[in-house]
């Protein structure tokens, strides 16, 4: 009788091991860095210093079905080596946590809830409560918009504003006498304005609901389908040629004027040389070019570094978590620069 590979066979029942939310939750109270791909539990701890794009942009989709954010930005050979860190799988539609890294609160997987929940006897409610407990966020309008006992509530904890089941449920068009408080302090004007764009915003775009949120990922998919059949992601290098054309025009302007000592007039163009690189080197960063990790990262080095002075790979740890958490203001690297930065210092520090 042939022998049998033990280590292969355990490999593979933990692999199909179907893991609940709450065990889910147990393991990232225990610090461990779970993201769902595709139905798939995947362990990247031993992965996150390694990751070209840089920790953070994991760390924002722990706990969160990552499937979309994952297929956007990674090769089919990239995807495929993530098999390797798969522990489990679920069963059903998953409901997203609330990231640690963004304030998300998480309860251990003790004994005693094990043995709970394999009787069966854990209310669904007490399930659940992790995606709603979270930190306070810096700011006290800004709160997690995935609790799961209303998707779209996303009325602060503080006195001050009315605690209805919805924000949107208050109508646009309010004063701002209706965000004074009864008592306590005056929230800021940054505070009650910033709440006001909540409300219009809950109001313009759709619904948090499962089945809208459903719908929308569906037909982005669909959408995905389109674009790769009609060839639409493939780069056209006669543009390429063109955009070196540009850079050599700026730069050869920029060495004459500083020939003749017209030290704005070059300084100005040598600015616009830069100004036009960045496209080439965003465009290399997202492996937009040839679509090779290797040829595109020597291309963007070449751009953003020696030319430019800019790190490209400081710009794709930045960078990549915007495609993450895209204009989110309190979590967004891409605006926490400048004036929008300063704007909301005085808004934690009216606390």
């Amino acid at each position: 009788m042939a022998p049998t590979n033990d280590c292969s066979a355990v490999g593979t029942y933990r692999e199909e091991a179907v893991l609940t939310r709450r065990q889910v939750e147990g393991m990232i109270a225990d610090g461990k860095t779970i993201i769902i791909l595709d139905g798939k539990v995947l362990k990247v701890d031993s992965w996150l210093k390694y990751h070209p794009g840089g920790d953070k942009s994991i760390m924002h989709v722990v706990g969160r079905d990552a499937t979309d954010e994952v297929n956007a930005l990674h090769s089919y050979d990239a995807r495929q080596r993530m098999a390797a860190y798969q522990i489990g799988r679920i069963e059903g539609r998953w409901q997203n946590f609330l990231p640690p890294v963004q304030g998300g609160m998480f309860r251990a997987y003790s004994d005693q809830v094990q043995q709970l929940d394999r009787s069966h006897v854990l209310f669904e409610s007490d399930r659940d409560t992790a995606s709603e407990s979270a930190s306070l966020p810096d700011s006290p309008v800004f709160d997690p918009a995935d609790r799961s006992s209303n998707l779209r509530s996303r009325v602060p904890n503080s006195d001050w504003l009315h605690q209805s089941s919805s924000v949107s449920s208050m109508s646009s068009t309010e004063s701002l006498e209706a965000l004074e408080p009864k008592s306590g302090p005056r929230p800021s004007l940054m505070d009650a304005r910033t709440q006001r764009e909540i409300d219009l915003d809950l109001d313009k775009y759709p619904s948090l609901d499962p089945a809208t949120q459903d719908d929308i990922v569906r037909r982005y998919r669909q959408l995905g389908q389109i674009i790769h059949a009609q060839n639409l992601y493939q780069c056209d290098y006669k543009d390429y040629l063109i955009e070196l054309v540009r850079y050599a025009l700026l730069f050869a302007m920029c060495l004459l004027c500083l020939r003749f000592g017209w030290y704005a007039t070059s300084g100005l163009f040598l600015g616009l040389f830069w100004h036009q690189l960045v496209f080439t080197a965003h465009d290399a960063g997202h492996m937009g070019i040839t679509h090779d990790f290797v040829y595109d990262t020597v291309i963007g080095v070449i751009v953003a570094d020696f030319l430019g002075g800019l790190s490209l790979g400081w710009w794709k740890r930045s960078h990549n978590v915007h495609h993450i958490v895209t204009n989110s203001p309190e979590h967004d690297p891409d605006i926490e620069h400048g004036l929008g930065k300063v704007l909301r210092g005085g808004t934690a520090g009216s606390k």
